[in-house]
């Protein structure tokens, strides 16, 4: 298959997305904090981290000091492809070591050793969000919110667990967990989402709602139904975090968001009607549906929305029509600012106008030069005044200047009669 091929959807012709897989991720951040364990030789880790040695003097060449038995845990992941299994071991009994501190050490190198072998790995995770240790737990989270993204599938219900937790830390660092792992799987963040807005628990929806602009343009049919579940919500502040992803959806998705739009434009709240109003400006104005929604929302109670529909009138409306429509809106608009607004829309300047302001749409007149009217005036082959009619003289109807009219100039009585003009009686 050709690298320039791009598989579209058969329906709507776009790309077809694809969530990014662990090696399109940066990995940077899964590395334990730099320290002594990045100049352990290789050929020593094991021994270290297995406490076989309790101390290692590090040569000159590699930096001079000593490392210990946590350095040795966090550099397991520097070992060799074939001994990935034996480190893979003294890992697992380094989360289950009764020194805390051995603990954190295993913890800090299981993000970026989970890359290379990753089983039984989550449930000690899980068994460490519970620990007696405050330290252990706060690494333990952190050890969560980077894995998350990397292991969705495993950390689903260690995440769920953690989500529901009391503890205001725990909710804490799930939710932003949540948040980095819908960046990265949006079907997995709507799993999630989709759950906590049908809880009862309010910090829940609320919490769940704010993460809904991370889906609002990839999460797909189902993104876009927990946004209208957010906007139906009893609770303002949910509405409110659901009301600001239709900005978002308007410019990827216009004809969701004017549904959308449509049913949150009269909401009670003046934060989700303020919302709205942005999603609105943003919305095809030669649409119909939207000319509805802007008459609709310029009859609101809402001033802010008048206000901002008064203003789209003329964008979206023009001539007769526009006239009309303002002067209706007029009759029953009772702020002073509106009023002189839609009084503007309402007149017809070319009729109840000023003289100026006529004026305006007056033809423009051409400029005639002077010297173009003398000589139209007094034609310098014009015919002598004193020529007598009874005169003998022949008239040189070659030089006789062309009739006002702009018809070519005669040539005998042939072309007079030709031209539609009546023959001199007495010539």
């Amino acid at each position: 298959m050709s690298r320039g091929y791009i598989a579209r959807d058969p329906r709507t012709g776009k790309p077809i997305r694809k969530g990014r897989s662990a090696k399109d991720l940066d990995i940077r951040s899964l590395y334990p904090i730099e320290g002594v364990w990045a100049r352990i030789p290789v050929y020593d880790i094991l021994k270290l981290a297995s406490g076989e040695i309790q101390n290692l003097e590090l040569s000159l060449t590699n930096g001079g000091g000593f490392a210990r038995r946590d350095d040795g845990i966090k550099a397991l992941h520097r070992v060799y492809e074939n001994l990935i299994p034996r480190a893979h071991e003294i890992l697992l009994d380094a989360l289950d070591d009764d020194d805390a501190s051995i603990r954190i050490a295993a913890l800090e190198v299981s993000p970026i050793f989970a890359l290379k072998q990753h089983t039984n790995l989550i449930p000690c995770l899980s068994d460490r969000l519970l620990d007696d240790s405050d330290d252990v737990r706060a690494m333990a989270r952190r050890c969560l919110k980077l894995m998350a993204p990397v292991f969705p599938s495993g950390c689903e219900e260690l995440l769920r667990r953690e989500l529901h937790d009391t503890r205001k830390e725990h909710r804490n660092n799930a939710f932003e967990s949540l948040r980095e792992t819908a960046k990265a799987w949006p079907e997995v963040g709507c799993l999630h989402i989709d759950e906590l807005l049908r809880e009862d628990e309010l910090d829940l929806r609320r919490r769940s709602s704010k993460i809904l602009r991370t889906i609002a343009t990839k999460g797909g049919a189902e993104g876009w139904d927990l946004i209208g579940w957010a906007l139906e919500d009893i609770d303002a502040q949910v509405r409110r975090n659901g009301a600001q992803c239709l900005t978002t959806l308007a410019n990827s998705e216009p004809s969701i968001a004017m549904i959308l739009v449509e049913g949150a434009i009269m909401d009670d709240d003046i934060k989700v009607r303020k919302s709205v109003i942005r999603a609105l400006k943003k919305l095809d104005m030669e649409n119909p549906r939207v000319t509805s929604m802007i008459l609709d929302g310029a009859r609101s109670r809402d001033y802010e929305l008048r206000k901002a529909c008064v203003e789209q009138l003329s964008i979206i409306m023009s001539g007769n029509a526009l006239r009309e429509a303002a002067g209706e809106l007029l009759r029953h608009e009772t702020a002073p600012d509106l009023r002189q607004r839609l009084g503007a829309l309402a007149r017809d300047v070319e009729l109840d106008g000023s003289e100026d302001e006529k004026n305006k749409y007056l033809a423009a007149v051409d400029v005639v030069k002077d010297d173009i009217i003398e000589e139209e005036m007094f034609p310098k082959n014009a015919i002598p005044e004193n020529l007598e009619k009874d005169s003998d003289s022949e008239i040189d109807y070659e030089n006789i200047p062309p009739p006002r009219s702009g018809l070519a100039k005669p040539k005998g009585e042939h072309e007079i009669e030709k031209a539609g003009r009546r023959e001199p009686e007495d010539l």
